[in-house]
């Protein structure tokens, strides 16, 4: 399974989208800091998830949240999640 995934910095409020087959290796990673993005703004925790077969539906569902990060369509999502 692929999955999509939202991430939200629990300092800054910050949002991270992304895309893995290991959801909690890849937030194990996020939380140690692997990459520029993450060492700023760390620790994350999980908000949104969606899961997926194929590498290439999950590509265009994250392509597809980026698209509207931060607008009403992306807050809708968050809401709806919770």
């Amino acid at each position: 399974m692929y999955h999509v995934y939202i991430l939200q910095s629990s300092t800054t409020g910050r949002y991270y989208i992304g895309m893995t087959q290991r959801l909690y290796t890849r937030l194990n990673e996020h939380n140690r800091g692997k990459s520029a993005f993450a060492k700023a703004h760390r620790p994350f925790e999980i908000i949104y998830t969606e899961s997926y077969t194929t590498a290439s539906d999950a590509y265009q569902r994250e392509q597809e949240i980026k698209s509207y990060k931060g607008g009403i369509l992306f807050k809708r999502l968050i809401r709806e999640s919770f």
